[in-house]
């Protein structure tokens, strides 16, 4: 079999080499990382509103949002898996009972080693075939194009 993901681009994304390589990219790597997650019993995105709580346990629900960047009923959706999975609970906030705060269980705080330990394998099987200055211009290059990307989408249509 072929390796496809290394011929040119199909005709129609010529013009967007680059974007179409960011797209083949990220399906690699988000296929790979959800395969090391089911191995953990997750879901993709669960990992990172979980490692937003090992670095501030006790967020509210809003914080959380925030922080990850996915929309509202992603998030609410996967915190209601994982308070199910006994990963977490969620709880109204003693200040304002309709804003609710989400907080590890024991079972939730045993999973950092091991999605840091995922983190750590899925970077070393990334980077392997790079130097360490490659990888440093990649993920500075990486940044960019993202906050290219976010800029670009707050800005206003223009009125017609």
């Amino acid at each position: 079999m072929s390796d496809i993901t290394a011929a040119e681009p199909p005709s129609t994304a010529r013009d967007g080499r680059l974007s179409y390589a960011v797209f083949q990219l990220a399906r690699a790597h988000r296929g790979h990382a959800a395969a090391m997650l089911r191995a953990l019993n997750l879901h993709p995105g669960q990992e990172l509103l979980l490692m937003q709580l090992f670095d501030h346990d006790g967020q509210t629900q809003a914080e959380l949002l925030e922080r990850v960047g996915l929309d509202h009923s992603t998030v609410s959706k996967s915190l209601r898996r994982m308070q199910e999975a006994g990963l977490l609970t969620r709880e109204p906030a003693p200040h304002d009972r309709r804003v609710m705060v989400v907080s590890l269980t024991d079972a939730g705080r045993a999973l950092q080693e091991p999605i840091a330990g995922m983190w750590r394998d899925l970077e070393q099987i990334s980077v392997r075939d790079l130097t360490p200055d490659q990888v440093d211009s990649f993920t500075a290059c990486a940044h960019t194009i993202e906050k290219s990307v976010r800029d670009h989408g707050r800005q206003t249509p223009p009125a017609t």
